[in-house]
């Protein structure tokens, strides 16, 4: 199965940080944004990462750096949107997400999505893990927490994304559950491995995982 590009998504504004960019951030003595590359590199064709503001300051990693086209900041699908635009540009199909914060997500996070997504016109998959491995996500009616920052995404359905990003949609699982959408369900028996940086003391918990 031909692999899709990836797209690292920067582009929130870390409020619970105090501002800046998260994937700057140190663990273990290496930026978070280096090990959410290093995971994603193997997986994908080519790696775009979707931030706002001066690209300059993300120029050691090397990537095209793709802003939202939707402004205000409304959430994870307004880089999504940013992503598909880039991979029309390239001429492929599908793009991958992943969160910049979030630095132990699976190996295999991939090929399962594409897996999940088999005999779907449009290729729609959503990161899933059991209820009571993590905290806060978003919870779906089958119990599952979804991981929305963490999905497949298809090319062909990215002006439909733009319109309703026009109308006011900026929920993830709204849209995503328009298409329908499926979910990838993680098989996590310990350590949940979508933790993801939201506040210093996960930073503290992040350096206790390396």
């Amino acid at each position: 199965m031909k692999k899709p590009l990836g797209v690292i998504l920067a582009g929130g504004q870390a409020t619970r940080m105090g501002g800046g960019d998260k994937g700057l951030l140190t663990v273990g003595g290496k930026p978070l944004l280096a090990r959410v590359i290093e995971r994603l590199q193997p997986q994908v064709q080519r790696i775009a990462l979707n931030a706002n503001g001066d690209p300059k300051r993300f120029a050691e990693f090397g990537l095209p750096v793709i802003p939202d086209s939707v402004k205000g900041f409304p959430g994870p699908l307004a880089g999504v949107l940013a992503g598909l635009d880039w991979a029309a540009e390239q001429g492929a199909d599908t793009i991958v997400t992943v969160a910049a914060d979030t630095p132990f997500f699976p190996l295999d996070l991939v090929s399962f999505l594409q897996h999940t997504a088999q005999g779907m016109t449009h290729p729609l998959v959503l990161a899933a893990t059991p209820r009571g491995v993590e905290r806060t996500k978003s919870m779906s009616r089958s119990g599952l927490i979804r991981h929305p920052t963490f999905g497949l995404w298809p090319v062909a359905l990215r002006e439909d994304l733009r319109r309703a990003l026009g109308d006011g949609v900026n929920k993830v699982v709204l849209w995503t559950e328009r298409h329908g959408g499926r979910e990838a369900v993680f098989d996590v028996r310990s350590s949940d491995p979508f933790f993801n940086v939201n506040t210093p003391d996960d930073l503290i918990a992040a350096e206790s995982k390396i």
